[in-house]
């Protein structure tokens, strides 16, 4: 028989859920996109301009510059990526092109590619060779793209992918590092269906997930879709990529003509609120005041504050200056 002290090291460890500490909401790695420290899939049908978006995201965080141009990185932080479909010259080629466009040099940019010709984590040596590199660079975002390079197991075994995202799991955890998985959905998707449905392969990939996102064609425009565990999800965007009047390829989100008539106006009513009170006034006071969701408060916000019109205080937003609230 084991002894007392044996059984003991192994027990659960329990704790009263009034003495667990409180959560205000996610804590964002990319405001809005992908949680701090989240797991999750970058999904999309081939030629959806995945790669393109992986790389945006890689270098929004290892810069803190906005990622598509809208969505707030806090802090700057490493960032490890792997391409298995891209030479590494090219993966440099289009670092390099995102920092020309936000008028960055890419040097000194804490961002690290993996060279190797091919990674497997269905073996545990390859298993092993990853996790020491995260140990060694300790990134806050490692991109994975794509999974179908990753393996030779059949990604319809729930039983066998479970086990590879298993161990990005716990790698996750082991680090603290949030982790993005480029994955294709099937081709034949209708584009009807919940987004997460679509990918190819074992549910897994869709029940893994903390941050997911999906891009997808519909009626000849691309659209970003956002799945989020612990937060509400914000509307849909369209995206277009830009190589326009010599700029590097990259991606922007694309307002609707059918939704920006509903943003100018929602924008005029949060400087009129701004100008009526005088002082700042948080999110949650805005929406309430103004009866819309979060999201669309949200976006007036970003796009506000784009325009030099508002400032973020610890106050809550605030009028810039005069001309920002007329």
């Amino acid at each position: 028989m084991r002894g007392s002290s044996s059984v003991e090291s192994e027990r659960l460890r329990v704790i009263e859920a009034a003495r667990i500490e409180s959560s205000l909401g996610p804590r964002w790695l990319i405001e809005d996109l992908w949680e701090e420290e989240g797991v999750g899939i970058l999904g999309g049908a081939p030629k959806s301009c995945k790669t393109f978006l992986a790389m945006d995201l890689a270098f929004s965080v290892a810069t803190a510059t906005a990622a598509l141009g809208r969505y707030a990185v806090p802090e700057a932080a490493p960032v490890l990526i792997f391409c298995a479909e891209d030479q590494p010259a090219m993966v440099k080629t289009r670092l390099e092109g995102l920092a020309r466009h936000r008028g960055r040099a890419l040097e000194g940019v804490p961002l690290y590619v993996i060279v190797e010709s091919a990674l497997r984590l269905d073996t545990k040596k390859d298993q092993a060779r990853l996790s020491d590199a995260v140990s060694q660079y300790r990134p806050r975002l490692l991109v994975l793209d794509p999974f179908v390079r990753l393996h030779r197991i059949d990604e319809n075994s729930a039983l066998e992918v479970s086990g590879i995202l298993a161990y990005l799991r716990e790698l996750q955890r082991q680090f603290h590092v949030g982790i993005l998985v480029v994955h294709h959905s099937r081709k034949a998707s209708s584009g009807t269906e919940q987004a997460g449905l679509s990918l190819r392969g074992s549910g897994d990939f869709h029940a893994w997930g903390q941050s997911n996102l999906y891009l997808r064609r519909r009626r000849g425009a691309l659209e970003l879709v956002i799945e989020q565990r612990n937060a509400p999800a914000p509307e849909p965007v369209q995206l277009a990529l830009r190589a326009d009047g010599g700029s590097p390829a990259h991606l922007e989100v694309v307002c609707a003509a059918s939704h920006s008539g509903e943003l100018e106006e929602l924008k005029a009513q949060v400087l009129a609120v701004l100008v009526k009170h005088a002082a700042p006034r948080t999110q949650d006071s805005l929406r309430t005041e103004l009866h819309v969701r979060m999201q669309r408060i949200q976006g007036a916000l970003r796009e506000l504050e784009s325009e030099g019109a508002l400032e973020r205080t610890a106050a809550g937003w605030n009028l810039r200056n005069s001309k920002g609230a007329r």
